[in-house]
């Protein structure tokens, strides 16, 4: 078969008379200090397919995507990466004997006779990929947001006779949500609005005028005790067709075989998985386990070397088992500082491996956010500073970030520094007019549409 399957979360298989490529193969094993599971079975052909494929390709460094578990089970595979400032995915495969080859970031290449590739990487460490499958062109965005590729992608895409848009959808439960007041009342998150999903598809179908369109990266659910609460803010299947409507772009199911030679779409129909609900004991947590020794400097010393988390927050509040830690941030005075408080093992796991994103997605760490923050969000203050530069990008100190943003840059000069002046410009109309307000609203309605026009 010339053409593609979608399966799993994230992934795509593209097949030229055999399994070539496969992307981003979570099998099934739970990520995110086992807060997310698998909501549907991977069939048996297709596992085989992915395990079988000449290449495989990671987008970037979450466990829904690159997950350790699933890794074990390619060892020996060709193993294609983005070109991320930092290579921290790059130097962590070699050192764990994978075979691995950095794509060159927006170029095309070739991986077998009718399919090849084109990557483009960004500064908050996401890729996506477009795959040519015979002329007909899949569009892997996963979880990225445009970060300035945006009109490079439209361009490639209106060369294509046939585009699938392959993008996360939902009501936003993929980041941290799980808020505190001071009281210790949960906040209840904003997703619970659960605008229509179609609507939302039917925006990122005009913008980049894809003629198909299949709902991507966001199939998970909640395993956890402390967690579980989540799943209320996931999102179904049936919700992706809610408000669709654009003439002459397809909406497909999530889990599809199209075969490029007949034009045929065939539904893979996978098996739902049970969901069963795990203590956190399960995965090594205890919430009553307090600090040991030595893990007051650690945990220190993670904050701190973050050079630029400075100018950003005042301080970072840790609760473990009842033990307090308070991490002063040395730097000008923001009147912003965060509390987290989470089981020990997952915490200091997260910091002893950098992976702190990982402990927020996993939505069961309870956030209280103290001063004056933009918004109910670790972003931009927190997030991007300590997961995306730090931890990922190996850029702390001022000096680094300059340099790791610099070479961001220089891939793109004119699309980095037009998406600048449109980040900064909705930080300044968020600043004056607020967050999640009526005014607010219509400014975002109206800068998405002069966007897609």
């Amino acid at each position: 078969m010339l053409g593609f399957e979608t399966i799993g979360n994230a992934t795509v298989i593209a097949y030229d008379g055999r399994a070539v490529l496969a992307t981003d193969p979570w099998l099934g094993e739970a990520a995110y200090f086992g807060s997310w599971g698998l909501p549907f079975e991977i069939p048996e052909a297709q596992r085989k397919a992915i395990l079988s494929a000449d290449f495989v390709w990671f987008s970037h460094g979450h466990p829904d995507h690159l997950n350790p578990e699933s890794l074990e089970k390619l060892q020996g595979k060709k193993i294609l990466l983005p070109d991320h400032v930092g290579n921290r995915i790059r130097d962590d495969l070699v050192k764990a004997s994978f075979d691995v080859s950095v794509l060159a970031d927006g170029a095309w290449t070739q991986l077998s006779d009718n399919i090849r590739v084109y990557c483009i990487t960004d500064y908050f460490q996401d890729a996506v990929l477009l795959i040519d499958i015979g002329g007909t062109l899949v569009v892997n965005l996963n979880d990225a947001t445009d970060r300035g590729w945006g009109r490079r992608v439209k361009r490639i895409i209106r060369q294509a006779d046939r585009s699938f848009l392959l993008k996360l959808f939902g009501y936003g439960d993929v980041d941290m949500m799980n808020f505190f007041d001071d009281a210790g009342n949960r906040i209840v998150p904003t997703s619970v609005r659960k605008r229509p999903i179609g609507e939302q598809i039917s925006f990122f179908a005009r913008l980049y005028g894809v003629t198909d369109v299949i709902p991507f990266s966001c199939f998970h659910n909640y395993q956890r005790s402390d967690s579980i609460w989540t799943n209320d803010h996931t999102t179904p299947l049936a919700a992706f067709n809610d408000g669709f409507s654009v003439p002459g772009v397809q909406l497909h199911e999530a889990f599809i075989r199209f075969d490029i030679e007949s034009g045929v779409v065939t539904p893979l129909n996978p098996a739902t998985v049970a969901p069963g609900i795990f203590e956190p004991e399960h995965f090594g947590d205890d919430w009553r386990e307090p600090f040991r020794d030595g893990d007051s400097e650690i945990a220190s010393t993670y904050f701190r070397r973050i050079g630029t988390l400075g100018n950003e927050i005042d301080f970072v509040r840790l609760i473990v088992g009842g033990d307090e830690l308070m991490i002063d941030i040395p730097g000008p005075k923001t009147n912003r500082g965060v509390t987290f408080e989470a089981p020990r093992n997952s915490l200091m796991t997260a910091i002893e491996f950098e992976i702190f994103d990982d402990l927020l997605i996993g939505n069961f760490m309870k956030t209280r956010l103290h001063g004056n923050w933009d918004a109910l969000s670790l972003h931009p203050h927190f997030t991007p500073y300590v997961a995306k530069y730090a931890d990922n990008g190996r850029a702390c100190s001022s000096s680094e970030l300059s340099a790791y943003m610099r070479e961001y840059r220089k891939r793109a000069p004119m699309a980095y520094l037009s998406h600048v002046l449109e980040r900064e410009s909705e930080r300044r109309v968020r600043g004056f007019i607020g967050v999640d307000t009526p005014a607010f609203r219509l400014a975002k309605k109206t800068y998405l549409f002069i966007k897609r026009a």
